[in-house]
């Protein structure tokens, strides 16, 4: 069957405007730590809140099998409509750090009916060329969720902050809206007529699918907290070789946006090289970078740093859609959405715990050193692809 052009595109852009919503509160926290007067820690917590969110709502999704035994595409646009909601919900409530939590962590529960279902949709249309077209939804991610920072870049200091969370929020209906009306659900949808706890235990006894699935729970351990300290990584730098005036928010777009150029180019060479070899390539890269941050962070001149910076935001993100895809192809055809979501929801888990563990060891190891514990996911995640 002959896929009409217009789907992936589509995909892509729904995808893209929909996860703007995941760092919708961490590009506004510097204004919002000075208005309100919250703590330095504000950052883990914030982000720690989407990400918990996240993994309720994947483990919900898994265990229900929600994606297999409804309408991706609906359930994509419901998700998608929610979570605009309850982004502009902490719009008015973000004098109160604790209300404002509950809602990005509902926030992040909205995104697991997005990111996984995306995949799931994306599946259902190109069993063929999976990999690539994967990258370029998760590229989409990724732009999706470095959006706010170039929001925020481009409004400036003079325009309220507010106007961040307005702008997401309208874009992830759109998103929502466009995906269920021009694209629906694939023809190699198949659907799950009942529900049926057993394929949740099933997941991991193929071992194929449990590498890809370990490779990604290493590289997930790198790279949200990555992507959470790139603003501390430049204010840090800035204020070590007194830069007085840096749009941070500028080059943290920089930084992050980047990875969605090279999850589409991990799509296309995962053709040539295939999808383990490519991702494990990715994943020793950003395993060196993080192994040499503080070089960088201490002797580099600013040019080069943020050369560095804008190679490990590359790296650390482009075999994301690799695991995906080799989850996808090794899993069984009606389960396929419940074990992206499942995989997805144990990887975010460990975000949390690597974000936490990095705010914490904040007051105690010298930043220039914080970053190199993040070699760890990489290191165990290479073990797992390769291990027989």
């Amino acid at each position: 069957m002959k896929i009409p052009k217009h789907v992936l595109p589509i995909i892509v852009i729904a995808q893209f405007c929909c996860t703007s919503l995941w760092f919708a509160g961490n590009a506004v926290l510097p204004q919002l730590i000075t208005d309100y007067h919250w703590p330095a820690s504000s950052l883990g917590f914030l982000t720690s809140a989407v990400q918990l969110g996240f993994i309720s709502g994947t483990l919900i999704f898994a265990v229900l099998s929600l994606s297999d035994r409804f309408s991706p595409s609906k359930l994509f646009f419901i998700s998608a409509t929610f979570g605009a909601i309850f982004n502009i919900m902490g719009l008015f409530f973000a004098d109160k750090l604790g209300l404002l939590l509950c809602f990005r962590f509902l926030v992040g529960f909205s995104l697991a009916g997005i990111y996984p279902v995306g995949m799931k949709i994306a599946s259902d249309y190109y069993q063929k060329g999976l990999g690539k077209s994967l990258g370029y939804l998760v590229g989409a991610l990724v732009i999706g969720t470095a959006l706010p920072h170039l929001i925020k870049s481009m409004l400036g200091n003079e325009f309220p902050w507010f106007w961040v969370f307005i702008a997401t929020s309208g874009l992830a209906f759109l998103g929502g809206l466009v995906l269920v009306i021009f694209v629906g659900d694939g023809p190699h949808h198949q659907r799950l007529h009942h529900f049926d706890l057993k394929i949740i235990f099933d997941v991991f006894k193929n071992k194929s699918l449990k590498a890809a699935a370990f490779g990604y729970f290493g590289h997930q351990w790198e790279l949200y907290t990555f992507w959470a300290f790139v603003p501390v990584l430049l204010t840090f730098y800035a204020s070590l070789h007194n830069i007085t005036i840096l749009n941070t928010s500028f080059y943290a777009f920089l930084v992050i946006g980047v990875g969605g150029l090279a999850c589409v180019l991990a799509g296309y060479l995962s053709q040539y090289f295939g999808a383990k070899n490519t991702a494990a390539l990715a994943l020793l890269l950003s395993g060196l970078c993080c192994l040499l941050s503080p070089l960088f962070l201490l002797m580099a001149s600013f040019p080069v740093f943020i050369a560095f910076l804008i190679f490990w935001g590359f790296n650390v993100v482009a075999d994301s859609p690799l695991y995906s895809t080799l989850v996808a192809q090794n899993a069984i055809t009606n389960n396929k959405g419940t074990s992206l979501t499942l995989v997805n929801a144990l990887g975010f888990g460990i975000t949390i715990i690597s974000i936490q563990f990095v705010s914490f060891l904040q007051n105690i190891v010298p930043p220039a050193y914080l970053f190199m514990i993040l070699a760890l996911g990489p290191i165990f995640g290479l073990k797992a692809l390769y291990q027989k």
